[in-house]
Formats: C-alpha cells, structure tokens, sequence
C-alpha cells in the first residue's frame, strides 16, 4: 500500500485484547505493543441506563485492571469516531492510567453540526482542543516502539479514522464482520459514496490484515465475532466485496439506512463524545443535565 508512512512495520504483531459490550454491541480493544509494556485502549465504552439517568465505569474498570494487573503502560485512548451508540469512558480511563486522548481532525464538522443542534452556546470550543491530539490522515504515533498511523475513512461521520496498528487495523464504524456489511451513512455528515471509497481504501491494505470491527450485532443468530481479514471482507462482504460498485453500493447502503431507527443512546452519546467523553457541567446544585433536542434528529 504506497500510502503507509515510511516507519511503519505492517509486519509487527501488536498484542489485541477485545472487551465485548453486549448492552450496546460494542468492541473495545487493548492493543499492546509486543516489545514493551506500552498500549493503547481503542474505543472504551461508559455505561449508562438512559432510562434512570446513572452512570457506572463498570466496563471501563474492566480495561483498567487488566492494564494495571499486567503492568502495561497506557500511552493512548483512542477515538475511531464520535460514537451515537455509547458514551467513552476515555477520560475516566486517563485519569487514572493516563494517556492521551486522540481523535480524527474531522472532530471540528461534527461539533460544528452537534453543537448546533445542542445549542451548545459560544463556550463550547469547536475547534477539537477538548482531545489531546487530533489526526490528520496519515499521521503516525508510536505506541511504545511500534508506529501506529491513522487513515481518514469517512462516511459514516465526518471524522472517522481506521487506525493501522502493525498487523491489524481497527476500522471504527466503516465494515462489519462480512455478513453484517457496512456502517449506515445516514447521520448529518454522513455520505455512502464517501463511505464505499474509504471502504475500498481499507481493502488495500495487506489481505492478511487483521480488521478489529467497532460492532457486531450476530445477524442470524450467530456467534458474536469482531475480528476479520481484508481478503474474508474483499471475498464475501454482502455489501462491499470485490465486484460490488460504487453506485450498487450507495442503492443498498442508502435502501438499508431509509429502514433504520436512530440508535437508542444517540442523545446522550454525541452530547458527550463531542467532548471527547466529558459529561456536562454541574449547575448550582452539583447536577448535570444532558439536553434532548425536538423534532431535530
């Protein structure tokens, strides 16, 4: 692939542990660097019952342990994207592992558009500096000795990154597990036409790559999976394999989203992610208040 920075070494076999999230179907990982203590948590999931408001870092605490129990030194949090689905625990994380907090540059879109539709006010900063490091594409970081870089693959959100990672990728929300296809491309933001040109640009990376998926959801009953190959995803894909169009895409991409239902923690989800997991302030009485906007989503 002619687009990988200089010092990365796809041949590197970074140490994955995933943390599946059955209440929102999410896949959190720990990437470790395989020469040292280093590691990084990719896409952390706070829990909350939306119903009765609370609040619990039940499985952020699992990550925790496992990094603290193991002696590992915890260099990143990352953000493949702004999540609609569950709040980030990557602050609560940093603060007692430490860490910095990174995401793509396309954060600014989505806090422009969010921020609007929150109505946010003129204090809330739109510019991304609620992260400690935003990513352009093909920017590289290092997780201990191993270099790492970001790819900008939209289309699901404006800021959607996969993160490259010696032998494996975590693509965020752009591919499924082969049978469960793609990521809708319907939320402000979104396009599928942009969406199946990143997806294609993931699938040149090397067919034995190991793509981490952001999501399962066992379509047909079957087992939970979260990881796959570029060369599983180029063969079978049911919405983007090999052969498979830009335009025969976008019909099916666009046919499917027109049939989805907003995700169950949207609101809370973006009112938070956008600030890179922050809840919002406490007023007077040392409470916080998350906001529901009408008839606007």
């Amino acid at each position: 692939m002619s687009n990988v920075p200089h010092a990365v070494d796809l041949s590197v076999k970074p140490d994955i542990t995933p943390f599946f999230d059955p209440a929102t179907n999410t896949v959190s990982y720990v990437a470790k660097d395989p020469g040292s203590a280093a590691c990084a948590v990719i896409d952390s999931v706070m829990d909350i019952d939306y119903a009765s408001g609370r609040i619990a870092p039940t499985s952020a605490d699992t990550i925790i342990r496992l990094i603290a129990d193991r002696g590992w030194s915890l260099e990143w949090l990352i953000e493949t994207h702004v999540h609609a689905d569950h709040l980030s625990a990557a602050p609560y994380i940093q603060s007692r592992l430490g860490g910095r907090i990174g995401i793509g540059a396309g954060i600014r879109i989505v806090q422009e558009t969010f921020g609007k539709i929150f109505n946010e006010g003129t204090e809330f900063q739109r510019d991304g500096s609620q992260f400690d490091r935003l990513f352009h594409d093909g920017d590289s970081y290092q997780i201990g000795g191993m270099t790492a870089f970001a790819m900008h693959t939209p289309g699901h959100t404006p800021a959607c990154m996969t993160h490259v990672i010696g032998d494996a990728a975590v693509v965020g929300d752009t591919l499924f597990i082969p049978d469960g296809g793609s990521a809708r491309a319907d939320f402000p933001g979104g396009d599928a036409r942009t969406l199946y040109r990143s997806i294609r640009r993931v699938l040149q990376l090397p067919e034995t790559t190991r793509l981490l998926m952001c999501h399962d959801y066992g379509p047909n009953g079957r087992d939970i999976r979260w990881e796959t190959t570029v060369a599983e995803q180029r063969a079978h894909n049911i919405h983007a394999r090999d052969g498979i169009t830009e335009d025969q895409f976008v019909m099916a991409r666009e046919a499917r989203d027109r049939t989805l239902d907003m995700p169950r923690l949207i609101i809370p989800s973006l009112q938070v992610n956008m600030k890179a997991g922050q809840l919002p302030s406490s007023d007077a009485s040392g409470r916080r208040f998350l906001k529901v906007p009408l008839n606007v989503l």
